[in-house]
């Protein structure tokens, strides 16, 4: 499986890892903060339901697409130079929005700019994920890939409660400038600071074609649609609507505002739960009771938010949807990086990205019109049955990976 981490100074490895920290935090704060702006102010800017939804979920359907190419390039041409490149792309997507938002034409200018947003994302992640397991042993491997799990996640909705909470204060333009500084900054830091860490495991032989479909990379990524679907994709795209039906969020910052703080409150609490559970299972050599049972703390979390009534119910189930999704997350990809050899890290991080996207992108794209049928309360009933789905295709996955092929240091 991966090497030792390399002969360098040991500082090396935890300056990489913060660079990638940094540089993905500042990032996701352009990703998330369309979320809680877009939907109420759809119709002011003439957007039907659909094409919100459309503008939300292009960057998860353009990385479908890319993901798995972009994981091929990693693999062949290192992680330094496809990581900046998609620093580059998704900076100049957040300028995207601050002229979209002044248009004549404003679904054109969002759309493109999630389209650009995917395409460097794609590169971000596959290199990101990689430079970590690149500069991991399988005794620090959790916490690496963990750690920059949860800086994945976390800008996201740090973007979702600035963005809101300005928009709601200053207006939307104000919000997207403030979010497009930002990455600017991680463009900064990104060319200072990310290194080269693939360049030993390079695989010329691999074609830009190529869709890594080992079991280790399947039944993560089946694991990873079902939690993306529940959490990216039906919580964060009906929150604010579902705030608009309930007096539970009667707070003085209105729907928008509310909907960036709890998601807040919930990515902060899962960023957090991902060190941890990256952590203990480098410490304990297990992965997989940390990873179901996340999963099982995730469809209770989205029980809870079904019959929130109160203040409190709210803020308990996005907790809860945070330590399930963090926690699940860490140890899930670390797991993925122990039963992966180290020169197909980038494709298997590509299709992992892929199944989670597909989830993301689809819970996206049916969640409000399904909301609208039936109501947020059936909606959330049915989402949480996905979660418990995603743990029974990762058991089954790894009980069939012991089978054939030894896990990695028993972390299974």
């Amino acid at each position: 499986m991966h090497s030792s981490i390399p002969d360098s100074p040991l500082s090396s490895v935890p300056r990489a890892v913060l660079a990638v920290v940094l540089s993905t935090f500042f990032l996701g704060f352009g990703g998330g903060v369309v979320f809680p702006i877009l939907p109420n102010l759809g119709t002011v800017l003439g957007l039907s339901s659909f094409t919100v939804g459309l503008v939300l979920s292009a960057n998860r359907i353009v990385r479908l697409v890319t993901n798995a190419p972009s994981g091929t390039v990693v693999d062949r041409l290192g992680t330094r130079g496809p990581f900046l490149v998609g620093v580059f792309l998704e900076t100049a997507a957040t300028f995207g929005y601050v002229i979209g938002i002044e248009s004549p034409t404003p679904a054109g200018w969002f759309i493109g700019a999630r389209v650009l947003w995917g395409l460097g994302s794609a590169f971000v992640l596959a290199t990101a994920y990689t430079i970590a397991a690149d500069v991991s042993n399988d005794d620090t491997r959790g916490t690496n890939m963990s750690v920059v799990r949860g800086a994945t996640s976390l800008g996201f909705p740090a973007g979702m409660a600035l963005g809101g909470v300005i928009s709601e204060l200053y207006g939307p333009v104000t919000a997207f400038e403030s979010m497009a500084v930002l990455s600017v900054l991680a463009c900064l830091i990104s060319y200072r600071e990310i290194p080269e860490t693939h360049a030993d495991s390079r695989s010329e032989s691999v074609g830009l074609r190529d869709i890594y479909l080992g079991l280790p990379a399947i039944a993560a990524g089946g694991a990873n649609f079902g939690l993306l679907f529940t959490y990216s994709g039906i919580v964060f795209a009906t929150l604010v609507s579902y705030l608009d039906t309930t007096t539970a969020a009667s707070v003085a910052v209105g729907p928008q505002g509310t909907s960036g703080v709890l998601i807040g409150v919930s990515v902060l609490t899962g960023s957090v739960f991902a060190v941890i559970g990256g952590r203990l299972s480098d410490v304990l050599a297990r992965r997989l009771p940390f990873v179901v049972g996340c999963l099982g703390v995730t469809s209770i979390g989205v029980i809870v938010l079904s019959v929130a009534n109160s203040f409190p119910l709210l803020v308990t189930a996005v907790v809860l949807l945070g330590v399930g999704q963090g926690g699940a997350g860490g140890p899930l990809l670390s797991l993925l990086g122990d039963l992966t050899p180290n020169s197909d890290m980038g494709r298997a991080t590509g299709t992992y990205n892929t199944f989670g996207d597909l989830g993301a992108s689809t819970g996206l794209l049916i969640s409000l019109p399904v909301a609208n049928a039936i109501g947020f309360d059936s909606l959330y009933r049915l989402a949480a049955v996905v979660p418990i789905i995603a743990a029974v295709v990762v058991i089954f996955g790894v009980a069939n990976i012991e089978e054939t092929a030894p896990v990695s240091d028993a972390r299974a």
